[in-house]
């Protein structure tokens, strides 16, 4: 006994199979053919049961089935074959599509479909749960055994909100082996629930305010306003009836079925101008019953009807064109008193509200008041005098304006303004640049035109005539026309660049009234050659010395470059090839190869080695003039003479007062220098409190006398770094003095210095001076001594520190009254 084992489905029935026992080992008797509905391949194979024999082998890749063991009729063995079930086939739901209708007013909980699907899996495989594929905020929910569909607790459905659901319900099987591996498979199908409607929402008022409005014009039976209220559930609507419930005061009616409310009395006889209608709209069952009901507030005006535009008055009624002529630049916040202006609006209320405004030139002119409400006076005001100006504009054009603001129709009215302006004097001459830059040649005649100035004055008539006049202090030469403005130089004036060649003066442009304006005027004198170059003599001396140059030189009274630039060239020299000349400077020397008066004795045969040359100087204008002049060369070798000095009396050879000139300079400021130091000297001495009423002078015997010289080491006569003097003696030895005032002698202790003698005796009295008081020499001296003194009083060197001969005569007096 065996069984087939097939993974799949197969054909024909092997339980049924016959075979004769003679057929041969290994002939095909059957061939499993089975299908997959995943199209995976199939696999065939047989299996016995545990001690059987094995009689047949099935191919497992073509189905086929063989015979590997000898038949024998005589033994009988009993086949089956069993086919095991695999997770193969999905669930599959039955009765699709699934649409479900439900009435909104269903409770929650209640059942609402039930789903079913199958599975034609045997076992797990076939069992099938349910569950539902949607968002968390789902109203439903579904038996995951049942598969019935119901509303979740607490969740209620609502047509006016959501009329249809579309949720996704999931069935699954208990899962299975298939291909060897555990799978579950599933598939999901969509349910459509349709929410019905149901009476439960009242009546809605549709366009909610309501405002109406009843009109000067307006007559009993007009129409008011019509209000408009639907079924709140619009799935099976009810008929809607209106009826206004309070505020008609019998004024007022209203259409039940269309919702129009009308006026039943005239706009004139009506008291107020603000009703509140409370009107109600019910729904109606098909027996003419009132079900439900709602209730909203109509707002009823009684207004102007806006038939009114603004309109401008002028003293004689409406008028659209205002006119005024006015002088330019009036003050800002003028006002323009010229224009009598009304405007008015004969509505009433929010219909007669306008603004007015001005369009022209910007920021020129205000009108006021901006607002106005019926009727109102418009004042124009000036908000800036300098923009209103007749050299821009003749006259002003503006637009006046009047435009409703809360109407819808926005009605308005304009009129002209337009300002006629005069003129005044407010501007001055203008000049066409701040200064003009003129050129006009020397020797030019009188009366010669030298430049032109333009200047313009805007304003008009007499007021715009400009009158040119100059002044200054370079304007004597020329002249100005005063009505062109052109300037010319006198007729009796000659330009003369050499004398001036620049002049400035200012000129004027001035009105009728005396209003002015100033431009400055430079002129430039052009220089022409007409000068030629001059040499100071036309026979000239000169004293070459070999080695050194001699310079002679040329002027040239023109002005100006090049007229005025001089070039030099020698003319004629015999021989020609000794001298040179240097073209710019003049100066004349020999060339390099004459060294020595032998080579000058070589080349000519005058032995007073004077020359004689004729040099051209030449200007570089345009034309070129020259002049000549003969120089006459005395070369001599230089002297054993060196230095400045030298030099100085070789150029002084041929200009002796020249030298003395300069000596005579020389002694005279050295004189005035003396002067000068000793009157200071004196005037110092004379203030100074250190000098005593009466002096004596310690002199000693003829024979022991000595005399002092005080030669200062420093240059001016100041002590060093240690306050002392150096002091020689006639035999050439020096003596240190110290200024110290700490010396116990007064600071002036000479060891080898002989003792003075005695002071002689005196009949002076007291606060007269002594005859000799050394105060400007240095030297100690009897009053013979004159020669000494003068020498003394000629050294410009002892008066330069005459300061400090005076603190020594003082240490000299404190001394001899110590020896005394």
């Amino acid at each position: 006994m065996f069984s087939a084992t097939l993974n799949t489905h197969f054909s024909g029935n092997m339980a049924l199979f016959s075979i004769s026992e003679d057929t041969p080992v290994g002939t095909q008797i059957y061939i499993l053919n089975g299908t997959d509905p995943e199209g995976d391949v199939v696999r065939y194979g047989l299996a016995f049961e545990k001690g059987s024999k094995e009689y047949f082998r099935a191919d497992p890749k073509s189905g086929n089935v063989s015979l590997i063991t000898a038949l024998d009729r005589e033994v009988v063995e009993k086949v089956r074959i069993f086919v095991t079930d695999a997770n193969d086939e999905p669930p599959e739901f039955l009765n699709l599509p699934f649409i479900v209708d439900v009435s909104e007013d269903m409770d929650a909980g209640s059942s609402l479909y039930k789903v079913h699907a199958v599975d034609r899996d045997m076992g797990s495989g076939g069992s099938v749960s349910y569950f539902l594929q949607s968002s968390p905020f789902t109203k439903f929910t579904i038996d995951s055994h049942s598969g019935i569909l119901r509303i979740k607790p607490g969740e209620k459905l609502d047509y006016e909100t959501t009329r249809t659901h579309f949720i996704t319900v999931v069935a699954k099987d208990g899962g299975g082996k298939y291909n060897g591996q555990y799978q579950v498979m599933s598939s999901s199908a969509t349910i459509t629930i349709n929410v019905l409607d149901a009476q439960d929402t009242p009546p809605m008022f549709v366009g909610t305010p309501y405002f109406g409005y009843v009109y000067e014009v307006s007559g009993p039976g007009s129409e008011i306003f019509t209000v408009f209220a639907k079924d709140g559930d619009e799935g099976n609507p009810n008929p809607i009836q209106y009826s206004i419930v309070n505020g008609s005061d019998g004024i007022f009616s209203m259409n039940s079925s269309s919702g129009c409310i009308s006026l039943q009395a005239d706009p004139m006889h009506l008291r107020n101008e603000l009703f509140e209608l409370k009107v109600k709209a019910s729904e109606v069952s098909p027996d003419n019953k009132e079900l439900d009901y709602t209730t909203t507030m109509v707002t009823v005006r009684v207004v102007d009807l806006n038939n009114h535009p603004p309109t401008f008055y002028g003293e004689n009624g409406p008028q659209n064109r205002f006119e005024l002529t006015m002088y330019e630049h009036p003050s800002e916040g003028e006002i323009l008193r010229g224009l009598k202006i009304t405007v008015n609006d004969s509505d009433q209320g929010a219909n007669a509200k306008f603004k007015l405004r001005l369009v022209g030139p910007g920021r020129v002119l205000r009108v006021v008041p901006q607002t106005v409400l019926n009727e109102a006076q418009v004042t124009i005001i000036v908000e800036n005098s300098s923009a209103i100006d007749y050299e821009k504009y003749q006259f002003i054009s503006f637009k006046l304006l009047a435009v409703e603001i809360d109407t819808p129709e926005r009605f308005s009215a304009t009129a002209d303004i337009v300002i006629n302006l005069l003129d005044t004097n407010d501007n001055i001459p203008k000049f066409s640049t701040e200064y003009y830059i003129a050129r006009v040649a020397e020797n030019s005649p009188g009366g010669s035109n030298v430049v032109s100035v333009t200047a313009t004055d805007p304003d008009s008539g007499l007021w715009g005539e400009v009158k040119y006049s100059i002044y200054g202090t370079g304007a004597d030469l020329f002249l100005i026309h005063p009505t062109s403005g052109i300037i010319y130089t006198q007729p009796w004036a000659t330009l003369d660049a050499e004398v001036k060649s620049k002049y400035n003066f200012y000129v004027k442009a001035e009105d009728s009234e005396g209003k002015y304006s100033l431009a400055e005027v430079f002129v430039t004198v052009l220089d022409l050659n007409d000068h030629s170059p001059e040499f100071s003599e036309d026979f000239v001396e000169k004293t070459m010395v070999i080695g050194a140059p001699i310079k002679i030189e040329a002027l040239d009274d023109d002005a100006e470059e090049p007229n005025n630039v001089i070039e030099y060239s020698i003319m004629k020299a015999d021989p020609d090839n000794i001298f040179e000349i240097n073209t710019d400077t003049g100066e004349i020397k020999l060339k390099p190869f004459v060294k020595s008066l032998d080579i000058v004795h070589n080349i000519t045969k005058h032995k007073d080695c004077k020359w004689s040359l004729v040099v051209q100087a030449r200007d570089r204008g345009n034309p070129s003039f020259s002049t000549t002049a003969v120089v006459k060369i005395d070369i001599t070798e230089a002297t054993l003479l060196k230095g400045p000095v030298a030099a100085f009396l070789m150029q002084s050879r041929e200009n002796p007062l020249k030298a003395l000139g300069a000596m005579a300079g020389f002694i005279s400021v050295m004189v005035v220098m003396t002067v000068l130091i000793s009157t200071a000297m004196y005037l110092r001495n004379s203030k100074s409190n250190r000098i005593m009423p009466s002096r004596r002078i310690i002199r000693r015997r003829p024979r022991d006398r000595c005399q002092w010289n005080l030669n200062f080491k420093k240059p001016f006569g100041w002590p060093d770094s240690s306050n002392r003097f150096v002091v020689e003696d006639p035999e050439g030895k020096n003596h240190n003095i110290s200024l110290n005032n700490n010396s116990p002698r007064g600071g002036f202790p000479p060891p080898s210095a002989p003792k003075l003698p005695p002071p002689p005796m005196s009949n002076l009295k007291y606060g007269e001076r002594m005859g000799t008081v050394p105060t400007i020499s240095g030297t100690l001296s009897s009053k013979g001594s004159k020669k000494f003194r003068r020498n003394t009083e000629n050294s410009v060197s002892n008066a330069l520190v005459s300061e400090l001969k005076m603190k020594l005569e003082q240490k000299i007096l404190e001394a001899n009254q110590g020896y005394c």
